[in-house]
């Protein structure tokens, strides 16, 4: 069999690691995110500082173009102007020149970082698409393996378990067969091997002493009339014919008045709601569940009383059966380990039907049974 247990861990274990890569994308992209908006503000400043400098430099080039002509021109009529004019429209012209040579480099440092700042901006931004991309990859692979495998993982476990349920299935039909046919044979086959008897005794004694034959013949009458209700029982437990003739609840009651006739257990039948036919199959499967926990009360549960609650509504079918006997541990007979049929088949009939089933039960505190089952036209 396959180990589910190993496929579960591992599937956990990818599930780990897929998270904590996650978690690193996540980190690397608001990295990114962070970094981006940090050159996205000096990327403004320098584009704001650019532009203020690129205007100082149109300026200056003015001044400058202005200070140079007017070198020329007191350079040109030198015999016009003194010696200080001269001194001071060179100096003029060279300061300018030095300042325009200055906010040039700089307008080109400026320009040359902008430059950069946008590369390293695109480069981030595609560095953050790529991270939110792959997050949403990562993401998808979660939802894989969170839902899709785990699902096969519970799927596989189902499996296992109607596999070995298989098996129980089986088992519990040799049971049965077994159970009818030492009811047979302890039953109605000893009871016509009487009434063969008699029949004979009676033969004999019509030749011999034909005033006996009515006493005789009475008791051969009474051995047919109990061969025949062990026969009916019989039939009865393999199928209660009364049970397509006149539905659940009339079913129940004629069971457990029968019941408790012949087990002295008291079943307490308590219907809620308008009784109506469903369908065959789940007139059984409710049937069969309440037989088997009425006879799970008689044989184990140590009590004298057994309630049963049948509530018919337009959409459900709830039932709810308890006793206050001496309870056992659910876990145990419902577990992977569980030897006995009974209760996993009462699960699983209802299951069958798209029913919800539900044991509560512990050591010493009785045992309650609940079940819902939707009306399906």
């Amino acid at each position: 069999m396959f180990d589910i247990n190993s496929l579960d861990r591992i599937i956990k274990e990818t599930v780990k690691s897929v998270e904590k890569g996650k978690e690193q994308i996540y980190d690397i992209a608001e990295n990114a995110r962070v970094e981006r908006d940090n050159l996205q503000k000096e990327l403004e400043r320098v584009q704001i500082n650019t532009a203020k400098t690129i205007h100082e430099v149109d300026q200056l080039e003015k001044a400058e173009k202005t200070a140079r002509y007017r070198l020329m021109e007191v350079s040109r009529n030198f015999s016009r102007y003194t010696e200080q004019d001269i001194k001071e429209a060179y100096d003029n012209a060279r300061e300018y020149q030095v300042k325009l040579g200055l906010f040039r480099e700089r307008e080109s440092q400026l320009r040359q970082r902008r430059t950069e700042v946008e590369l390293r901006l695109r480069k981030l931004l595609d560095t953050e698409n790529k991270a939110e991309k792959l997050i949403t990859n990562v993401g998808g692979a979660l939802r894989l393996l969170t839902g899709n495998l785990q699902g096969i993982t519970e799927k596989l476990e189902e499996l296992q378990q109607r596999q070995n349920l298989g098996l129980q299935v089986i088992k519990a039909q040799e049971e049965e067969r077994r159970r009818v046919a030492r009811d047979i044979h302890d039953g109605p086959a000893q009871s016509m091997a009487s009434v063969i008897l008699r029949a004979e005794i009676c033969e004999r004694l019509l030749e011999k002493n034909p005033a006996q034959v009515p006493g005789e013949l009475q008791a051969l009458k009474e051995g047919v009339k109990s061969t025949l209700q062990d026969v009916r029982k019989i039939i009865f437990d393999l199928r209660p014919m009364v049970l397509d003739d006149l539905g659940l609840i009339p079913t129940l009651k004629r069971y457990f008045a029968e019941f408790q006739e012949r087990t002295g257990l008291l079943v307490d039948l308590v219907t809620m709601g308008k009784d109506k036919r469903v369908s065959s199959a789940m007139e059984v499967a409710i049937f069969r569940v309440i037989q088997e926990a009425i006879n799970n009360s008689y044989k184990h549960a140590q009590t004298e009383t057994v309630n049963v609650r049948l509530e018919m509504k337009p959409e459900f079918v709830n039932c709810k059966i308890t006793d206050e006997g001496v309870g056992f541990n659910v876990e145990e007979k419902l577990g992977p380990e569980a030897k006995g049929y009974g209760l996993i088949g009462m699960r699983e009939r209802v299951e069958l039907l798209e029913g919800t089933f539900k044991i509560s039960s512990l050591p010493g505190k009785g045992t309650e049974i609940k079940l819902q089952i939707p009306i399906k036209e």
